[in-house]
């Protein structure tokens, strides 16, 4: 227990370090003077709110006729029912006080939250593909949105209320101590540090249940987001059940987490009540003993009691604050470990820009794998001639798509180099080497938003008329144009709306639009039908035109006029050459060609024999002439 005492003291030390820069930011003096401000009213507003207390007094006791204010107090405030009116301005003046200062910090907390979310969005662009492909898209997004939800809590409470609180108890301490003796003030002291101890005691045992409603909240939304993201396989399977089950299982355990949750607060509250219900009891017993002995006055026994109730928000407060900044740390220590995530790939310290000249490609002696004891590629070796076009063929797991991850240096190499028009890739910035680069993948994948959007992402700060223009290239203005909306159609959740042609389409346009030297055909065409594929292949054919092109394919129709074709098997080359020369080697690419050829016409026979079958059907059926 030692020891994972130690780990969380640790852990609290290191955010509370990490958080530190959001709390005073760096650069933005304005936001500082308002923290600044902030601090200085609430700490007026303590000095006023000890008078509240002294005004309630003074009117007891002088309804009672136990005190004459005469030239001890301005002539104004003589008299019960000046008292009164000057122990509700306080208050007043004391709640004026603290709304000032919530306004005056509302943008720094808010500034916070904004530089906390955008320093964690852009980091997790900057990691590896690597890490995204072993994360879950749901889980992440709710470390992030409780993330950014905890920080402003923390900054809020950590700055504007922990010190200040801590005066008031000084204060409150002092004015038992010197108004009424040192009983009162060791039975306040004695109170507060019971309030304390037991509130953290209590507030760690209900960490933990924190923490375990968190993981399964997590759960829950991360099997949310990818059923639903995952929504037409469901359905092709009929596996509804089997998803609300599987969510329902996650939800169960939030459930009992969560009511664990609620019912740790309630103990914890009915704790601190009795703690500090006793210490009320024996000052107030103190002080009406006082009483009647004739040492003090009611108005006595009415300060002493308010302000014990005076000193019971800030004891609640700290109680709340503490919770909070404990519940807040616990909700953004999973955020500030993602921020921990260094990048798998990064950019040498002395990477320069890609020096764009002719856009030649070369792979030498190119060693890779994912997992040490899986080798992917194995030596591999070849040229791009700029302008030409070189596609790589193979069976599944051959390794081809692993080629266009590394050249856009998704990852790095084990050995050997990958260069661009001669100069290493790993010796150039990131963002230059992949402007250089256009892709066509199979699985096209849109952003929720417009037609247009979704084009004008090859170069956002294209006009209308140049998408318009790439849509046309791409020979899909058409049918954007019978659109309801046109160019401004939502295409839905991951381009669902359109079909695997059309998004094709889109795709080709933003590349058209982005203006690549170097293009990459990631099997664009291999999960499209052979009509659709034809339409598809001419648009690509002119995209790659005069471009140094990579081109890998599954169906090997689509390579026939490559310049050279690369055979990969098993990750190593088996053969290289023309279309016609590996056709008379009549090897491996040979092999491959007459399985594809051979299956392409039974498809073709097949739709012909049901052509002439719906025909036969409707002279069968026509009237007799």
């Amino acid at each position: 227990m030692a020891n994972d005492k130690t780990v969380s003291d640790s852990n609290l030390l290191r955010t509370l370090f990490n958080l530190w820069p959001y709390m005073w930011p760096t650069g933005r003096t304005d936001l500082k003077m308002r923290v600044v401000w902030a601090s200085v009213y609430l700490l007026v507003s303590k000095f006023v709110l000890l008078l509240v207390p002294y005004f309630f007094k003074w009117s007891t006791d002088a309804l009672n006729g136990k005190m004459d204010l005469a030239g001890k107090v301005p002539d104004l405030l003589v008299g019960a029912t000046a008292l009164v009116i000057a122990y509700n301005l306080t208050r007043l003046l004391q709640l004026g006080l603290n709304q000032l200062r919530d306004a005056l910090f509302a943008s720094v907390g808010q500034h916070a939250v904004r530089q906390l979310a955008y320093k964690t969005f852009v980091h997790m662009h900057e990691l590896s593909l690597r890490f995204h492909l072993e994360r879950k898209t749901g889980g992440l997004s709710r470390v992030i949105e409780r993330g950014t939800k905890g920080i402003e809590t923390i900054v809020r409470f950590t700055i504007l209320n922990s010190v200040p609180t801590l005066i008031e108890f000084l204060l409150t301490a002092i004015v038992f101590w010197w108004g009424y003796g040192f009983s009162y003030l060791a039975v306040t002291a004695f109170t507060v540090w019971a309030y304390i101890w037991f509130t953290i005691r209590a507030s760690d045992w209900r960490i933990a249940i924190r923490r375990t409603m968190n993981d399964s909240d997590t759960d829950a939304n991360t099997k949310a987001i990818d059923s639903l993201l995952n929504f037409e396989t469901v359905k092709y399977f009929g596996n509804e059940e089997m998803e609300a089950r599987r969510f329902d299982r996650s939800m169960e355990r939030y459930e009992k987490a969560a009511t664990d949750v609620w019912t740790s607060l309630g103990w914890l509250n009915f704790g601190q009540g009795v703690i500090f219900g006793l210490g009320t009891t024996v000052m107030l017993i103190l002080s009406a003993l006082a009483v009647q002995r004739g040492e003090q006055t009611v108005g006595d026994f009415v300060f002493v009691n308010a302000m014990l109730l005076q000193l019971s928000v800030p004891l609640n407060f700290i109680g709340f604050v503490y919770r909070e900044i404990r519940q807040g740390l616990t909700d953004i220590e999973q955020m500030f470990d993602l921020l921990e995530v260094k990048a798998e790939v990064m950019d040498a310290p002395d990477a320069a820009p890609l020096d764009i000249n002719q856009g030649a490609i070369s792979f030498k002696d190119v060693h890779f794998s994912y997992d040490p004891a899986r080798p992917i590629l194995k030596g591999i070796s070849f040229e791009v001639p700029a302008g030409k076009t070189v596609a790589v063929v193979g069976p599944s797991g051959a390794g081809k798509s692993t080629l266009s991850r590394l050249l856009y240096r998704f990852y790095d190499i084990q050995s050997g180099s990958v260069s661009v028009d001669g100069q290493d890739i790993r010796t150039v910035t990131q963002k230059s080497l992949r402007s250089a680069i256009g892709m066509v993948p199979q699985d096209t994948v849109l952003f929720n938003d417009t037609v247009a959007y979704n084009i004008r992402y090859g170069r956002p700060s294209a006009t209308d008329a140049d998408v318009k223009a790439a849509a046309e290239i791409a020979q899909i203005a058409h049918f954007i144009d019978l659109l309801p909306e046109g160019f401004d159609t939502k295409v839905g959740e991951r381009g669902l709306k359109l079909s695997g042609g059309e998004k094709q389409r889109v795709a080709i346009a933003r590349t058209i639009l982005k203006a690549p030297p170097i293009l990459i055909l990631d099997e664009a065409t291999s999960a499209l039908d052979t009509t659709t594929e034809r339409d598809i292949q001419t648009a690509l054919d002119v995209v790659s035109k005069n471009r140094t092109t990579l081109v890998i394919a599954h169906r090997l129709s689509t390579v026939i006029s490559a310049d050279e074709i690369i055979v990969l098997k098993s990750g190593e080359i088996a053969e290289r050459g023309t279309h016609a020369a590996l056709l008379q080697r009549n090897g491996l690419y040979a092999s491959m060609w007459n399985r594809q050829r051979e299956a392409t016409q039974a498809e073709e026979h097949l739709k012909q024999v049901r052509e002439s079958d719906d025909m036969g059907v409707v002279n069968r059926l026509a009237p007799a002439s």
